[in-house]
Formats: C-alpha cells, sequence, structure tokens
C-alpha cells in the first residue's frame, strides 16, 4: 500500500506521519517514509527543511532525504527515479509506504509516472550568464532580470508563466531554455498536469485554515531562527563550492543567504522569508485542490488515526 500525506508547508504532515509510522511498527510490519520535498535532498540544509532528527531517522526508516551535496543540482527526473526504487524496496520489505511533503509536481512525477522534456543545456547556460552579469543572486539587478524573463516567458508560454514565481530564477531558466530549445512552450510538455487519472498511491490532504497556517509559519520561522538556523546558513555560505543554484531558491535560505552575503539587514531578510513562504504555502494549496484524487482531512480532527487507517490493515497491523 503506498499513501501520499500533502499539504501546505507548516501545516504538521511530518509530525503526523513520524506518529503514524511509530504506531504502525508497534502494532504490525510498519511503514515506512518517503520524503516528496525537493530541498530535504541537500545534506547540510536541516533546520530549514524542517529534516526529521538524527534520532527519528533511526527509530523510523526515512528515504529521499540528504541524496545530494548543496553545490550539486538535483532534478525531478532524479527524484523520480530514485523515488521509484524506494518504492520497490519498501514493498520488497512488506512494509507500507508513506509519502510526505509539499513539492507537488515532484508527488506527480510518482503518483502519474510523468514524462519530462530534454535538456537543451547550450541555451540554459546564456540565460544564466545573462543574469549573472545582473549580479548575485538576490541582489536588485538580479530580481530585476528574473522580472524580465518571466515577461519574455509570459509572451511564449503564458500558461507556463503564471505558473512560476517571478522570482524563481531556476524554474523561469528551465521553462525558457525548453521553449527556445525545443520550440515548443514547456507548459505542452506537461498535458498531465491537466489531467488526473487513477493513480495506485491513494492521496491525502491535510487541511488548515489560511491564517492558522501563517500563524504557523511565522512562529516555525522564529523557532528555527531560536535553533540556529542563520548559523547553518552561514556554514553552507562558507563551503568551498557554495550553493547550486537550485539549492539557494530553498525558502528561508534564500533571504538569510541576502543577509550573509550581501548585506540585507536581519530583520528585512527574515521577515520576507515569511512573507515568501506564506505566499508559497498558497501557492501549494491551489495547486494540491486542484487535484480532486485527493481526500483532504481536517488537522483538527485526529489525522494520525486517518491516516493509518487508509494505510490499511498492513500498515496498522489490524484485521479491518
Amino acid at each position: 500500500m503506498v499513501v501520499a500525506l500533502v499539504g501546505p508547508t507548516a501545516s504538521g504532515k511530518s509530525a503526523i506521519a513520524l506518529a503514524v509510522a511509530r504506531a504502525a511498527g508497534a502494532r504490525g510490519p510498519g511503514v515506512e517514509l518517503v520524503s516528496v520535498d525537493s530541498m530535504a535532498v541537500y545534506r547540510g540544509m536541516d533546520l530549514g527543511t524542517a529534516k526529521p532528527t538524527p534520532q527519528e531517522r533511526a527509530e523510523i526508516p526515512y528515504h529521499l532525504i540528504d541524496r545530494v551535496d548543496p553545490d550539486e543540482e538535483y532534478t525531478v527526473t532524479r527524484f523520480q527515479s530514485e523515488a521509484r526504487e524506494a518504492l520497490a524496496g519498501i514493498a520488497g520489505r512488506g512494509r507500507a509506504a508513506l509519502l510526505v511533503g509539499g513539492t507537488g509536481l515532484y508527488l506527480r512525477s510518482v503518483t502519474d509516472d510523468l514524462s519530462f522534456p530534454g535538456r537543451y543545456p547550450q541555451v540554459g547556460v546564456e540565460l544564466t550568464a545573462g543574469l549573472e552579469g545582473l549580479g548575485p543572486p538576490g541582489s536588485p539587478g538580479r530580481l530585476d532580470g528574473c522580472h524580465q524573463l518571466h515577461a519574455r516567458l509570459s509572451e511564449l508560454d503564458p500558461v507556463a508563466a503564471s505558473r512560476i514565481d517571478p522570482g524563481n530564477e531556476r524554474r523561469l531558466v528551465r521553462a525558457l531554455e525548453v521553449t527556445l530549445g525545443s520550440g515548443r512552450p514547456f507548459s505542452s510538455f506537461g498535458p498531465g498536469l491537466e489531467r488526473y487519472p487513477p493513480s495506485r498511491v491513494r492521496l491525502l490532504g491535510l487541511r488548515r485554515g489560511p491564517e492558522d497556517v501563517d500563524r504557523r509559519i511565522g512562529e516555525r520561522f522564529a523557532r528555527l531562527m531560536d535553533e540556529g538556523f542563520l548559523d547553518e546558513v552561514r556554514r553552507l555560505a562558507a563551503r568551498p563550492r557554495g550553493l547550486s543554484r537550485t539549492a539557494r531558491q530553498a525558502l528561508g535560505y534564500r533571504e538569510l543567504l541576502s543577509h550573509v552575503e550581501h548585506g540585507v539587514p536581519l530583520d528585512e531578510a527574515v521577515a520576507e522569508a515569511v512573507r515568501r513562504t506564506r505566499a508559497f504555502a498558497r501557492r501549494q494549496r491551489s495547486w494540491f485542490r486542484r487535484d480532486p484524487r485527493i481526500e483532504w482531512l481536517d488537522a483538527d480532527d485526529d489525522p494520525v488515526t486517518a491516516v493509518a487507517a487508509r494505510l490499511g490493515s498492513d500498515a496498522t497491523g489490524s484485521n479491518g
């Protein structure tokens, strides 16, 4: 049995998944957790991605965490391949798999076996070089360049542009790379995203009100700062090869890097991180709510029991 628990950031998915796995392990063959988070794949990016602690990882099997160093690129295609391998291994051990996370495209790559467009590296290099000439990541000039790319994408592929934050350099470059390199709109490669066929994965969504999520995001970021998030970002920035373009886009990291590397006042960086995370949570909610296959669970109605029940008797050790 494969179940996915999705929802916006800071909605409590990880804590619920951990509680489900603990309960299942005490009663039956058990549950293994598969992270569906495009940034938890990076080693050393721990606090800001809300990774499980070493103690939790020693207790419960986790997959697709700490796959690459932060100076490397990691793609949805690689995630898809590694997720398939992880799920096959879990099934082979006679256990249930619980996918948990909020990266919508990564989830769809597994639930719907999506195919992805090829790479056009020369086009990507040229687009990136144009941005690099405008200043370092996060600088006003670089952000202006991203907005110019977004305007260009809006002319060539308005559907793709409507789905991409004008400040998301990595996704903008990728969309234009494919559009210019292939001669086809980037959005035309993803018709599957507009369809929701039957899936072998049972999809559950954790529902919280927007105001509740906003509050939790603010509280979580304050807690992360108390736990040493800024020191973590400083260590990452000091690495000989730094962070990859992909890793730099991570919420929280991007804003604190602007403080560490470019002197943006810390209070401004933190406020921007909270603002962008709240906006991202709203986009996540919109993404998941388009999927009619998702069964929504209220966060206040004992979601641990509900998720365990959907995982079935093999996971819970019950007879029905």
